[in-house]
């Protein structure tokens, strides 16, 4: 099995497991998420083991063995991205699976359990063109303020969702345009949609136009841009215009 297939299998079986877990009605609000977060972490990481025995993982509710910053590849994987939204009934909540090889986001799979859908680099994503009127998805809680000012100087209809990676994919499904997040993140937050977005020929980069990097020795990965390629000049000149 290739590994964007073996990332898609395995994003698959953690949102089923998530959504059996939930609908079970024995734990509400963060004891919910609490054991959402650890079930779907042990099956991600049993299956990555057993089918890629030796490998490097980097998941956010595991502990990290930074020998993983000496590997040329390293799994970087959310289990459960949106545990608010999770916790909450809603379905904007999404499961990461992704390979990061040399610093990229190379392959991966952004899971939405509660849609139904897996999206993956293998087969890579149809994009459908921007409509006239851009669309940018935004926090539903909180805003990043140069997302605001980018979505007010194009005249973007804004959208609040809930994760990153339901987000992202909101792009890649074309129900959005942009995704700007300015507020602070975690390589397992975006390497999975990262990688999705590049397949899906999307314009995925740090706010200041520099290419996301992955497996560095810290994993705080502050902001991103995903949008159209036609975009990216336009809003990477505005975000630096302030």
């Amino acid at each position: 099995m290739s590994d964007a297939l073996l990332a898609s299998a395995i994003a698959a079986e953690a949102g089923k497991l998530l959504l059996a877990i939930r609908a079970e009605g024995a734990e509400q609000g963060k004891a919910l998420g609490d054991r959402g977060d650890r079930m779907a972490n042990t099956l991600i990481l049993d299956r990555l083991r057993a089918e890629r025995p030796g490998a490097f993982i980097l998941s956010e509710e595991s502990a990290d063995d930074k020998l993983r910053c000496g590997s040329a590849e390293t799994w970087i994987v959310d289990p459960l991205d949106g545990t608010r939204e999770y916790a909450e009934g809603r379905d904007d909540w999404a499961v990461h699976v992704a390979l990061a090889v040399e610093g990229r986001a190379m392959t991966g799979a952004v899971a939405l359990p509660a849609l139904g859908l897996v999206l993956a680099t293998e087969p890579a994503p149809f994009v459908p063109p921007p409509p006239p009127r851009r669309r940018m998805v935004v926090s539903r809680t909180r805003p990043a303020p140069e997302a605001l000012a980018v979505a007010k100087a194009l005249d973007a209809a804004l959208l609040p969702m809930g994760s990153a990676g339901a987000k992202a994919m909101a792009v890649v499904r074309g129900q959005a345009d942009i995704y700007l997040h300015s507020g602070g993140q975690y390589e397992w937050d975006s390497c999975a949609p990262v990688a999705v977005a590049l397949a899906a020929g999307l314009h995925a980069s740090r706010i200041d136009g520099t290419p996301l990097r992955y497996n560095c020795h810290d994993t705080w990965l502050p902001d991103l841009l995903i949008c159209h390629r036609g975009d990216a000049d336009r809003i990477l000149a505005l975000i630096a215009a302030g």
